[in-house]
């Protein structure tokens, strides 16, 4: 057949059929060759596997003059270097001696060199993956597109658990970096989902929560890792740093999930969200349709994982704060107003990944967002306003000055009166604005009534402002009292049983 070996076989069949007397043509047909290949058979009279080999004679190749003094010289000295890097390395050296056509050639000579002679490679060891024996953590970050919420970029990492069996998986979006705090939150929400927890807990060497720690600061971490796989009695264990791959079945995942956020995504339309809780809610969904897929062996693992113990272990970071005479506190390098009336108290902070929570003493105070500014702010006017009211000429050279300003509607009421009044005048007004917003709890509709009057001139008139809007300070303040009307008939029961003595009796 054509472009098939002849067999020894075939030539076996085809000279048995001639020395019976067949013809070239039946002798080829019973043989299953073609007449000519037929007629060659006999002009070699051997088998086909005695040929001759043939071969093209070997000439001088491009490269061996320079392969082993030059070529070889570097890569034993730099096995990294690519086929393309040595060449251009060769044009510099050889001016006009060598092109971009001379490149399959080196690539050929390399990959051959290598195999016969170049170091050893690294080996990948396939697992074996039990239910419930293993689950696996990371962090990755979504790339070539840009997660928006309400038209900002946000900044996050994305957390990843995986069991290595049955591929269940939890997204968790992450504010910041990685830290304990992200790994503890994302990895206990993670397992209340899932109902149970693996026998064993493997995440990456989270270098990146390790960087700018101290000695000290190293081991505690290493410390509440160990004692948080503890609690849901796991056993814990991290990757070599720079070795990836030992986390792989959670690694290799990555790539699958972000190719169907991608997707999702773009089938969404938009990666704009309302809020982060929307974007987590998407995240969700996606998670929830690719566990879907692996539902059977999701049952399978569910029945091998431990009990979860009877309640989470510490998901926060705990710090002791004073609270200073400009009502604020510090935590992490990050400045946060509190109620005044805290001023001097000793806070006990609860420092979860998205949120502050303060106790004083045992109990709860307040609860602040938390913000991820370098040496940022987060002062809310409504903690100050009261103290502020009696001497708002501080307004003005206030290091808090512009923060003090809810949004860009008062920046902009600010704006106007510095320019329209005096110094005086423009600080007085805006102190006793800030006052009658936080008072009446109409900050947004006030805001744009008064900027309304300052883009057309108007100074506002503070004492008609706040006759207008003391009537929302009088309803809230004066409770609402609903009287029931009794029948008169009750009445005369009532009086009935007094006469007889039914009540007193």
């Amino acid at each position: 057949m054509p472009g098939k070996t002849t067999t020894d076989k075939q030539y076996g069949l085809y000279m048995q059929a001639r020395k019976s007397g067949k013809s070239q043509l039946v002798a080829s047909a019973k043989a299953g060759i073609s007449t000519r290949t037929g007629r060659n058979l006999e002009k070699k009279s051997c088998q086909p596997s005695q040929y001759p080999k043939r071969g093209r004679k070997k000439g001088k190749g491009i490269f061996d003059d320079i392969w082993q003094d030059v070529i070889v010289s570097l890569v034993e000295k730099n096995p990294f270097l690519s086929a393309s890097i040595i060449l251009e390395h060769l044009q510099d050296l050889y001016p006009g001696q060598y092109t971009s056509h001379n490149l399959r050639s080196l690539q050929h000579k390399l990959q051959c060199w290598r195999a016969l002679k170049g170091p050893e490679q690294e080996v990948m060891f396939a697992q074996e993956h039990l239910p419930g024996r293993q689950g696996l953590s990371d962090f990755t970050k979504l790339k070539n597109c840009q997660i928006t919420i309400n038209g900002e970029v946000f900044e996050h990492l994305i957390y990843h658990y995986r069991l290595a069996y049955s591929r269940w998986s939890y997204l968790q979006v992450v504010q910041g970096g990685e830290s304990f705090v992200a790994l503890s939150c994302g990895l206990q929400n993670a397992l209340w989902r899932l109902g149970g927890a693996p026998r064993e807990h493997r995440s990456d060497s989270l270098s990146a929560a390790f960087k700018n720690l101290s000695a000290s600061d190293i081991e505690d971490f290493t410390k509440r890792y160990h004692q948080l796989c503890q609690h849901y009695n796991m056993t814990a264990d991290r990757n070599n740093r720079g070795k990836g791959h030992e986390n792989g079945s959670v690694e290799a995942a990555h790539g699958h999930l972000k190719s169907r956020l991608h997707q999702m995504l773009a089938l969404r339309g938009s990666y704009n969200f309302d809020s982060i809780a929307q974007y987590q809610q998407f995240l969700d969904k996606v998670a929830s349709t690719h566990n879907q897929r692996h539902a059977k062996l999701i049952t399978i693992e569910r029945k091998q994982l431990q009990a979860l113990p009877a309640y989470r272990t510490i998901d926060f970071e705990e710090l002791t704060v004073r609270v200073t005479t400009t009502s604020t506190i510090v935590v992490k390098k990050i400045m946060y107003s509190v109620p005044s009336r805290l001023i001097g108290t000793l806070l006990r902070v609860h420092l979860y990944n998205d949120r502050l929570v303060c106790y004083l003493g045992g109990e709860e105070t307040l609860e602040l967002a938390r913000i991820r500014e370098k040496r940022g702010r987060r002062i809310d006017y409504h903690h100050v306003i009261s103290s502020l009211a009696q001497k708002p000429q501080a307004f003005r050279y206030s290091i808090l000055r512009n923060d003090l300003l809810p949004d860009a509607t008062y920046k902009e009421i600010w704006h106007y009166l510095d320019k329209l009044c005096s110094a005086r005048q423009a600080c007085k007004l805006m102190v006793s604005i800030l006052k009658l917003a936080s008072d009446s709890k109409q900050q947004g509709q006030l805001g744009i009534e008064v900027l309304g009057m300052l883009t057309v001139g108007k100074i506002p008139v503070l004492g008609g402002l706040q006759e207008k809007y003391a009537s929302q300070i009088r309803k809230q303040s004066l409770p609402q009292v609903v009287s029931t009307q009794h029948s008169l008939a009750d009445y005369d029961k009532l009086l009935r049983k007094v006469d007889h003595g039914g009540i007193y009796a």
